[in-house]
């Protein structure tokens, strides 16, 4: 079963659904869960067994009251902002969220374990939380704003574009014609998330056709035509993913009064 080159990363639409004021807790769990088993949730603070939690809990306590939230994408070799104490299994999942209370500060960061096949594909998916130092200042700092974001992407479609081109992946692989396609009608209107203003849309729609874009144009080298090619656009892609993901951040951050 073939999956959406565009989706989302879960920690994205949970940051998206907490930094929503007056969100329903029921609402938020069934947007973020999806198709997944119900997610589970170890070590949420204020619960007499932390080891027995849900995504309605997590949800439930972290949105009432005033906060700070954020997605973050660390990939190895550039954290995205993502704090020591998580960094290695934040690396590793891919992705975390970041979230500051009145009670504290904390990351929750998704382990997903696929099962099933490809024609029935399931996911257990347990988040683990983790107290944090404050975060919110030396993240700011790593993903810039909103505006920085979508100009850096603007400059990175040239790139990511151009790469692709050159490429021409749709020649030497028969199923890149239809990938391509799909990147350039694809709708993210589906996607499961609260009501967005337009900036903050654009971003996510923009970096997350560009994180599919890097996936497609570095599969293999296939068009390369010599070595030094291929290590220019390889150098060129991942600068490309790097702002990517510092935007899909960047379109997350919120501060809930």
């Amino acid at each position: 079963m073939e999956t959406d080159p565009t989706a989302l990363p879960r920690s994205v639409v949970l940051a998206l659904w907490l930094a929503t004021a007056g969100a329903a807790p029921g609402v938020v769990v069934r947007n973020v869960q999806g198709d997944d088993e119900p997610h589970g949730v170890v070590g949420l603070p204020g619960r007499a067994d932390e080891d027995d939690a849900d995504l309605r809990d997590l949800v439930t306590a972290w949105l009432a009251g005033p906060r700070e939230v954020c997605a973050l994408l660390p990939a190895p070799g550039d954290l995205g902002g993502a704090p020591a104490a998580v960094s290695a299994e934040a690396t590793d999942a891919g992705e975390c969220v970041m979230i500051t209370t009145p009670a504290g500060s904390w990351a929750a960061v998704p382990a997903v374990t696929a099962f099933g096949s490809a024609l029935e594909p399931g996911h257990l998916v347990a988040w683990q939380v983790r107290p944090v130092p404050a975060w919110s200042t030396h993240v700011a700092g790593t993903l810039g704003s909103l505006a920085d974001a979508e100009r850096e992407l603007r400059t990175s479609l040239v790139t990511a574009t151009d790469a692709l081109d050159s490429l021409d992946v749709a020649r030497w692989r028969d199923d890149a014609a239809d990938a391509i396609e799909r990147l350039r009608g694809g709708s993210t209107d589906a996607w499961p998330v609260p009501a967005l203003d337009g900036r903050r849309a654009r971003v996510l729609q923009l970096a997350s056709r560009l994180l599919a874009i890097v996936d497609l144009a570095t599969i293999d080298d296939g068009g390369a035509v010599n070595l030094w090619q291929s290590d220019q656009r390889s150098t060129a892609l991942r600068e490309v993913e790097r702002t990517a993901r510092h935007a899909l951040s960047a379109a997350t951050y919120a501060s809930v009064r």
